[in-house]
């Protein structure tokens, strides 16, 4: 397994130790073993920019996923799952306002945005599919941390 982190923010004091052991324990929840995946950790005006210029949303977000798996060429690598983008800042803040550690809601956003690289959606599919993704979401978080997300 091949974990790569890049932090380009400074505003929230992380650690990448922390972030490769979880992703590493994900990854092996989900029989990822043989794959490698790249975080990169941003702040607001960063992912801002990634999301209008890939996505054409106008807004900073938590978490943008990027498949190497998908499209013409998604078979040319099929261990190289793609890169997951977490906005530190936003984190913190979507953490403050449910009032949760901001360890569980980056865990959260690592479950989040690796399930989107093997596949999984819930913009633009149906209810169905939406709420599996959410279930897989929950058991990820329950079977990571021994507590359901949100009671610490």
């Amino acid at each position: 397994m091949k974990i790569l982190i890049e932090n380009r923010q400074k505003k929230i004091s992380l650690r990448k130790q922390e972030i490769r052991s979880t992703l590493g324990k994900i990854m092996r929840l989900l029989a990822c073993r043989d794959n490698e995946v790249s975080v990169l950790i941003v702040d607001n005006e960063q992912i801002r920019a990634i999301n209008k210029a890939y996505l054409k949303r106008d807004r900073p977000t938590n978490v943008i996923s990027f498949s190497m798996r998908e499209g013409e060429h998604g078979a040319i690598n099929p261990t190289v799952l793609g890169d997951i983008i977490i906005s530190a800042e936003r984190a913190e803040q979507d953490a403050q306002k449910e009032g949760i550690a901001l360890s569980d809601e980056m865990d959260f956003l690592l479950i989040h945005g690796l399930l989107h690289l093997l596949g999984f959606n819930h913009e633009s599919v149906s209810r169905e599919k939406s709420l599996a993704m959410k279930a897989k979401e929950r058991d990820l978080f329950l079977a990571l941390k021994g507590y359901e997300l949100g009671e610490s």
